[in-house]
């Protein structure tokens, strides 16, 4: 089963909301918070041997990428967001002044 079909409800929701490029990446970035807590909740079961108050070093590598993927993503939606706003100030001030 694939990720469209097994979160085909949540993917509808945010597309039907967001439009559909940001409803699938509020989707991605849903997906990757959950997984980010998975693999918080195991750093803190299995800590590393050589510094107990730390996650092992290959979690703390996947919790960097994953934290750096959120990142990418919300800057994403947000350009997506402004674009679209931008797009629409346009539009409503070009029918406030038809000579433009």
């Amino acid at each position: 089963m694939n990720v469209f079909d097994e979160k085909k409800a949540d993917l509808e929701r945010h597309e039907l909301m967001m439009g559909r490029e940001r409803g699938r990446l509020a989707v991605a970035l849903d997906l990757l918070t959950d997984s980010l807590i998975l693999v918080g909740q195991h750093g803190v079961y299995c800590p590393s041997s050589r510094n107990p108050g730390r996650p092992a070093l290959d979690l703390e590598a996947v919790l960097s990428g994953m934290e750096g993927a959120k990142t990418l993503i919300q800057s994403v939606m947000e350009s997506i967001r402004a674009e679209r706003e931008a797009r629409a100030a346009g539009a409503a001030s070009r029918a406030a002044d038809p000579g433009l």
